[in-house]
């Protein structure tokens, strides 16, 4: 079943005078300005709503809704959201629902400007807003209780769904919503002490989790709608081909096939269910113009990127001289770090479903970047962006790939519409899902360093070469700022925490017509490999413990030296392990919060299995420790995955590796025992679901070179090529 949800002005008048409930709403700062462009029609379209960020509905059935605006797919925004928002209203948690925000202005990220998901940021840029909006809903359930009882309303107080007063009479939230939704919002609210909080800092279970289990769910691939078709698309074999000409004779007559049609994409085969689809698909001749891309190899480009590498590069950090300190080290090192192009490989392929019409579209999918989305698929169904509705399914995994700057998968399943003239759901098999595109760029790190007479790390330089996921789209003048460089190529690098006095890094940004873009830790995906790896090549070379020689330089850094400490006394690092065994760590900051690991790997006969990983968290002031355990497991889980089997090659313009087969998941039996273990403060909150990911492979290179003496230089871990 489709939950259809409304326009958001019917929403917004619906849900009162239907539904006899209270719908609080309200501008915060750092909201676009255009989220609070808004008509005085609309501003009173009720005397009961409160425009213009509606994030929470109390029904007379005691429901609470929260609205979250930002998507979910997996990481747990459906419950920690509304769980700040719960512990400000003193909500009754076994009456808190969610629902997905529509599509509108008023739900834009407030630091980015627009509806999307990502940066691991929904918590912590929601964190004032979901508490402020709850605290002014339970400011009026106060003042409507207050008026009833025609008592001074600093005499009552709220708890688990209901005011009391002094007298202990009790009115519950339900009860009082048509009257609260009569007053004015406050001015300003008071937010509770965090010693008072009831759910934020919990380990409160899941929202989402019955419907997932019990199948109610509704992902992008469960959409059904009256009358609907489903489409697969025969897409070019190499990218930047273009068709000639296609011959579908056979698939014509195939059953259950409806019609044939060319599309930007490639060729769509639109039939009645999916298997006669892919089944016609398969059968069509297609002639294409393979174009330049056609002797594109991978190995034939790390050659080049090492080439390139041998020549200073864009200039991105410069703290003293590290050329001449280099010249004058005592001793020194040069390594030369590799990692491939990665695919996002989300369990839920790529599906989109689209109702156009002559003078409305509606889209259901799994989107990371609604405003963007819904404005491309306007564009292509020659329909202003209010005339189209955007409905965010639960998305099977995102990782990145489902926030594509083009929305690829969107704007072709609209195409598809047009040429259907009805509903129609696109589905990418995993073999094209994989196939189509948009990687985790590869990247090469040439890094130098020495250390002096002392054994102290005196000279650092790095010299990035990979592709830019910023260059050619629209935000490369946001993000880019003017630089000769990409800041997501080199984050992670850029502001090495080590207290090295004369360290650089240069960047190298490499043309080539792969499409790339964001994967879940962006650049710290690679960067945290090769600077972590090279920082335990330093420690070596000092001959020093490679946890001590990292304290030694993370004095002025105090929380990355708590999570460093965490996780090497929660690993017993310095503990003696079975022979044939390894211990690696690494530390590391992304995304506003600080993660260290240490892993614990076996080497034998070749075979490198990672049997612990100890890591530690600091994400500032959090909401849910069990989410935060998680997405740590998970990320760790990720970035393992990545390291051991993964990894993207190209010969002759064509991929390699198109499932799961030849780019393999960490299986269960090969994963290891992993701990989390998080830092308890009230400092600013950062993210979690990307932290995670960072520090997996370095401490497992680390680890192998403990177990073996060999160093680890390139991904995916091959025994072979290590050093």
């Amino acid at each position: 079943m489709i939950r259809r949800k409304l326009e958001r002005r019917d929403f917004l008048k619906i849900s009162v005078a239907a539904s006899g409930g209270l719908l609080i709403g309200f501008r915060f700062p750092g909201i676009s300005a255009l989220a609070s462009a808004q008509s005085s029609s609309e501003q009173h379209a009720s005397a009961n709503t409160f425009m213009p960020n509606a994030f929470v509905r109390i029904g007379t059935d005691e429901r609470v809704t929260v609205i979250v605006n930002h998507s979910e797919m997996g990481q747990g925004v459906y419950t920690s959201l509304p769980m700040l928002l719960a512990d400000e209203l003193d909500a009754d948690w076994t009456k808190v629902g969610f629902e997905a925000a529509p599509v509108d202005p008023k739900y834009n990220h407030p630091a980015f400007g627009m509806q999307m998901t990502g940066g691991s940021s929904s918590v912590y840029s929601g964190l004032q807003q979901f508490r402020e909006a709850g605290a002014a809903a339970r400011s009026m359930l106060i003042a409507a209780a207050a008026q009833q009882w025609n008592v001074d309303a600093s005499t009552c107080r709220t708890e688990s769904g209901a005011v009391f007063n002094k007298k202990g009479q009790e009115l519950t939230y339900g009860h009082l919503a048509t009257a609260a939704a009569k007053l004015p919002p406050p001015e300003h609210v008071q937010l509770k002490d965090p010693k008072t909080f009831k759910l934020i800092g919990k380990p409160i279970k899941r929202l989402d989790t019955p419907e997932k289990l019990n199948g109610e769910a509704v992902f992008g691939i469960d959409v059904k709608l009256p009358g609907m078709l489903t489409a697969v698309i025969a897409r070019p074999p190499i990218f930047g081909a273009t068709m000639k000409s296609f011959d579908d004779s056979r698939a014509r007559s195939m059953p259950g096939v409806k019609k044939i049609v060319a599309i930007p994409a490639g060729v769509a085969v639109i039939a009645d269910t999916f298997w006669q689809a892919k089944t016609a698909r398969d059968t069509l001749r297609v002639e294409w113009d393979e174009g330049s891309m056609q002797n594109f190899n991978t190995s034939e480009m790390m050659h080049q990127f090492r080439e390139r590498a041998k020549s200073p590069g864009t200039s991105v950090r410069k703290d003293g001289d590290a050329t001449a300190a280099l010249a004058s080290a005592a001793k020194k090192i040069a390594a030369v770090y590799e990692v491939p192009y990665l695919s996002h490989l989300m369990m839920e392929p790529l599906n989109c479903a689209v109702d156009l019409r002559a003078d409305s579209c509606e889209v259901w999918t799994g989107s990371q970047f609604q405003t963007i989305d819904r404005a491309n698929a306007a564009k292509i169904a020659g329909l202003p962006p209010e005339k189209v509705q955007l409905h965010t399914t639960f998305l099977g995994g995102g990782f990145g790939r489902r926030a594509n700057p083009q929305s690829d998968f969107v704007v072709e399943a609209v195409h598809v519409a047009k040429a259907a003239g009805v509903p129609v759901k696109v589905i990418w098999t995993r073999e094209e899902d994989m196939a189509g595109g948009w990687y985790r760029p590869a990247f090469l790190h040439a890094i130098e360093g020495g250390i002096d007479a002392s054994g102290h790390a005196a000279s650092w330089r790095s010299r990035l070469v990979g592709q830019s996921i910023m260059a050619g789209t629209l935000f490369a003048a946001v993000m880019m700022k003017g630089k000769d460089y990409d800041p997501a190529s080199v984050e992670g690098v850029d502001d090495l925490p080590y207290e090295i006095p004369n360290l650089a890094v240069e960047s190298h940004q490499a043309e080539i017509k792969v499409p790339v873009q964001w994967l879940r830790s962006v650049g710290h995906s690679h960067t945290a490999f090769a600077t972590e790896c090279f920082v335990d090549e330093l420690a070596g070379l000092a001959q020093k413990d490679p946890y001590q020689f990292r304290r030694a330089l993370l004095q002025k850094h105090p929380r990355h030296l708590g999570v460093l400490d965490l996780a090497a006394q929660k690993a017993g690092w310095g503990k003696p392990l079975p022979k044939g065994m390894g211990r690696g760590i690494a530390v590391h900051f992304a995304f506003e919060s600080y993660s260290a690991h240490v892993a614990e790997v076996s080497v034998e006969d070749g075979n490198v299995r990672v049997h612990r990983m100890v890591c530690a968290i600091d994400c500032g002031q959090y909401v849910n420790p069990g989410i935060i355990a998680a997405q740590t497991e998970g990320g760790a889980i990720f970035g393992a995955s990545a390291a051991l089997f993964q990894e993207l090659t190209f010969e002759n313009g064509r991929l390699q590796q198109t499932n799961f087969n030849t780019f393999p998941v960490m299986r269960m039996n090969e994963c290891p025992q992993i701990e989390t273990h998080i830092v308890d403060n009230h400092e600013k909150s950062g993210g979690i679901g990307e932290p995670g990911v960072p520090c997996a492979a370095p401490a497992i290179a680390n680890a192998i070179f403990a177990a073996t003496g060999k160093r680890i230089r390139k991904l995916p871990i091959r025994l072979s090529e290590a050093v």
